[in-house]
């Protein structure tokens, strides 16, 4: 009698607040019973799902095609406090596709500048769009003031059609629906600095030097950008980092345009409590921080949620997404991590210290950078290879995951692309093949 009182009690505790017990991305995925919760949709969107043994109507799924949802409920009672500000869930890489909520108009196309091989493949792609697409196409101002293009005749007409921006000056964030970059992996990083919120989807195409992070190739590019028109592609979302550098005010005039600071946001905002000034950014590589051109060892401390976790005596440290772990990172001996692996990677360059590895951390956390109290020089900090500046004591740098992830446009899927790109670009494995044994003739007589 008292068991069969506790199960009710149970129940009555379970059945109120259920929706608080689910994880908030399935929107019902979990069903849940007083014996174990039951994964499927009340309406079956499995591959295949047979039903379960016993007289019970539970059914099983197999195969989702959705991507996997952390367990947040443990036992009848613990779960996870939900959190409204989570920044990003668990997904099968297999099931991100590009979607439309209306059709595209505008486009932003990227083409890497003083190369003179891509001027015939910008035009192709500029008349393609305009002329049989219909599309409004955004380039930047001066690679219109290229000689090669402003003294074809043939494509003046093309070229009086083109809205063009200043960088640092203008602001097209809210203007464009996708981008196409025409050069090599150093064009996605433009585009993704030219974004400092929401980045529209970037379909990159290989005509540069790596391509790590550029897959397309531009031999049927008609077919291809057709299919993301029609909204029939695979994304991967490539996290990016948002940094916050916080300097001393030190009697330096910071240079602005139109409102505008170096970096293309609004002018930076003083504190008159400390009298600093802060600058943000959105970087999708990595933060670097190192010793400049000082002959002494950089000393930085490295701070996580508030809390001091080790102090870098080297070269430097590099603070990078997974995107970013295959450059700079890689170089300096970190691992590589594939696109979807929520993450931050903390990688020293050239550390004192043989037993300083590089690590990897969840992605958002807090991490704060500052120039010890002891450090004999100060360092420096470049941003995706940009925004080179000094870091000063009592300055900080402050980074964490960005809300606003850079969503890539893939050939394949995420995974084929990436191992695709390792093994042609990084020749990842590649070794002579090892020879096999030779069969033994009398070996072979006997059997």
């Amino acid at each position: 009698m008292e068991m069969e009182q506790e199960k009710m009690n149970v129940s009555k505790e379970l059945s109120p607040d259920a929706a608080s017990y689910c994880c908030s991305a399935c929107h019902g995925d979990e069903a849940w019973s007083y014996s174990r919760p039951v994964r499927g949709r009340a309406k079956s969107r499995s591959l295949s799902a047979s039903p379960a043994l016993g007289s019970t109507k539970e059914s099983r799924r197999t195969r989702s095609l959705h991507g996997p949802c952390p367990v947040t409920t443990f036992g009848p009672k613990a779960c996870v406090l939900q959190n409204p500000q989570t920044i990003m869930h668990i997904q099968d890489p297999a099931s991100q596709r590009l979607t439309w909520n209306k059709s595209p108009k505008s486009v932003l196309v990227i083409k890497k500048i003083r190369d003179a091989s891509l001027l015939q493949p910008f035009k192709e792609l500029c008349v393609y769009l305009m002329e049989e697409n219909n599309m409004i196409v955004y380039v930047e101002k001066k690679v219109l003031e290229d000689p090669a293009i402003a003294c074809d005749d043939n494509f003046g007409p093309v070229k009086k059609k083109f809205c063009t921006f200043r960088e640092d000056y203008d602001d097209i964030s809210n203007q464009i629906d996708f981008i196409i970059c025409l050069g090599g992996d150093g064009t996605l990083l433009y585009a993704s600095s030219l974004f400092q919120g929401s980045v529209p989807p970037v379909m990159a195409f290989h005509l540069g030097s790596l391509g790590f992070l550029t897959p397309f190739t531009f031999e049927n590019f008609q077919s291809q950008v057709a299919q993301v028109i029609e909204g029939n592609a695979a994304i991967v979302l490539r996290s990016r980092l948002k940094v916050r550098v916080v300097k001393e005010l030190r009697g330096k005039k910071m240079t602005v345009h139109n409102g505008l600071s170096e970096n293309g946001l609004p002018a930076p905002g003083l504190d008159p409590e400390v009298g600093k000034q802060a600058m943000q950014y959105q970087v999708l590589n990595e933060v670097v921080i190192d010793r400049g051109p000082s002959s002494y060892l950089s000393n930085v401390d490295v701070y996580l949620d508030g809390h001091l976790i080790t102090t870098v005596q080297g070269d430097g440290v590099i603070v990078s997404t997974p995107t970013g772990s295959t450059a700079y990172a890689a170089a300096a001996g970190a691992s590589m991590i594939h696109p979807n692996v929520p993450a931050i990677m903390l990688t020293p360059i050239c550390p004192h210290s043989l037993s300083f590895r590089p690590i990897v951390v969840p992605a958002g956390v807090e991490l704060k950078i500052m120039l010890s109290p002891e450090a004999r020089n100060t360092a420096w900090v470049s941003l995706d290879g940009r925004k080179r500046q000094e870091i000063r004591h009592g300055d900080s740098i402050t980074i964490t995951t960005s809300r606003y992830p850079l969503p890539s446009i893939c050939v394949r899927d995420p995974v084929s692309d990436w191992f695709e790109s390792l093994a042609q670009c990084l020749h990842w494995n590649v070794r002579k093949k090892q020879a096999h044994f030779a069969e033994d003739e009398e070996d072979g007589e006997d059997s």
